[in-house]
């Protein structure tokens, strides 16, 4: 029955593809080899079946080759774009850095300002004070002289009585009317001597009156350019400081004891400046004391610069991602009810970059319980981070790191259902909302 089947379907076959004969001619002979119609339906077979495999598999290259492009495209378009942010960002911040620096130059300018205006107002208000006194003088010698004169004026009328009481008449014989000659003119010439006096001092007073005058009114307006002057630092001071101060609350942190803390604690350069005028012992003026409070403000706010320095204001992942829970309440991932969520979780890729939001010291880098491979880091003003479920952990425990260094990759270890970075803030032992801290920042950086 086989052998029937099998001459049908040759017979089939030799309609399409009759018998073939392959010769081979050598010198001394010529031999053939036959292609029956089932060898060459099976070559044929064959043949078709390489070629469409082929085909697909050149295809398969292809496809492979061209998405592989496509996402290199995408991966280097995105990669662009955040070099050219990151670009942006960072001209931003040397801008905000250069204004600052400028502001502190015209401040420091306009402290010489007003410290030459000081300088000036002591010199006049010296130079009032002795013409004062050299008034007060003449006055006293115009009135002393002016007393000597009528005393004068009163000896020579007895001296005249006195005459005429012992001659009879104010006429004598020429030796006394020769002597009394001679005191009149002595007493002539000392009144016109007393009166040019007393017209020069008059003129004297006169002339310092009106330098007085001068003197209150340059006085006047030099207290009219320091109000303004003063009037514009302290507004620059309470702009600059308002925004800080409004960060530092939003992240629910005391205000007071962190500059407490700050001042207690920094020993660096460039610190607190603890500037006062001093007024060695006396009471303070107007433009003494509010110098004092724009050099408070002023060291207020640089306190307020090193704290911002440490504290963890900064995002912790470098690179794309998005928010996935929040900090507080919420149902368990894994159905065993509601939990509460101690930070934030943000998903990305795996081995995208995780980074210290703020300076400070390794405290925990290796395998907790439910956080897989975590990173905690210890910051001033007893501020701590936490950083869970990453892929590889590249610090040491002891380790200082600053703001922005790489301190793992994000992945999924631990009690996690995707790749993500779960991120905690702790004041004191005590976990609070991390968004606080990143929202505080993007106000104010």
């Amino acid at each position: 029955m086989l052998t029937r089947l099998h001459y049908r379907i040759n017979s089939t076959l030799e309609r399409i593809l009759p018998e073939r004969r392959l010769f081979l001619k050598s010198d001394s002979d010529t031999r053939f080899i036959r292609l029956r119609p089932m060898t060459q339906a099976a070559a044929l077979a064959g043949g078709t079946v390489l070629v469409s495999w082929t085909i697909v598999a050149t295809s398969i290259l292809l496809m492979d080759s061209i998405s592989n492009g496509t996402a290199r495209d995408q991966t280097q378009r995105q990669q662009a774009l955040y070099e050219s942010r990151l670009n942006a960002l960072s001209a931003d911040r040397d801008r905000r850095a250069e204004e600052a620096v400028r502001a502190q130059e015209r401040f420091n300018l306009a402290l010489a300002e007003v410290s030459k205006m000081q300088t000036a107002l002591l010199a006049t208000e010296d130079r009032r004070t002795e013409l004062e006194t050299g008034i007060d003088v003449i006055q006293d010698t115009l009135l002393r002289t002016i007393k000597e004169r009528d005393e004068a004026r009163a000896t020579a009328e007895r001296m005249t009585l006195a005459l005429a009481e012992q001659t009879g008449s104010t006429r004598t014989d020429g030796s006394r009317a020769a002597d009394t000659l001679a005191t009149l003119d002595h007493l002539t010439g000392t009144l016109a001597a007393t009166a040019r006096q007393r017209d020069d001092m008059a003129h004297a007073v006169l002339m310092a009156k009106e330098e007085t005058d001068a003197v209150r009114q340059e006085k006047a307006e030099l207290i009219a350019r320091n109000d303004a002057i003063f009037t514009r630092l302290e507004e620059a001071v309470t702009v600059s400081m308002e925004p800080l101060d409004k960060m530092f609350r939003a992240a629910g942190l005391s205000t007071n004891d962190l500059l407490k803390r700050v001042r207690s604690g920094y020993s660096g350069q460039g610190g607190p400046m603890g500037l006062t005028i001093s007024t060695k012992g006396g009471d303070l003026t107007e433009e003494e004391r509010r110098a004092n409070e724009i050099l408070t403000g002023l060291d207020r706010m640089n306190l307020y610069r090193l704290a911002a320095a440490k504290a963890p204001f900064a995002m912790p992942v470098d690179g794309r991602f998005r928010y996935t829970s929040g900090f507080g309440g919420r149902s368990d991932p894994f159905g065993r009810g509601s939990r509460s969520h101690e930070g934030i979780d943000m998903a990305g890729s795996t081995g995208t970059a995780i980074v210290t939001t703020g300076d400070g010291v390794v405290t925990e880098a290796g395998w907790a319980n439910g956080y897989g491979r975590m990173v905690k880091v210890k910051h001033d003003f007893g501020i701590e981070t936490v950083y869970g479920h990453l892929s590889q952990i590249r610090v040491k425990v002891g380790q200082r790191v600053s703001r922005g260094d790489r301190i793992g990759d994000m992945g999924n270890t631990g009690r996690s259902t995707g790749t993500h970075l779960h991120y905690e803030v702790r004041v004191s032992g005590k976990p609070v909302n991390p968004m606080t801290f990143i929202k505080a920042a993007k106000d104010v950086f």
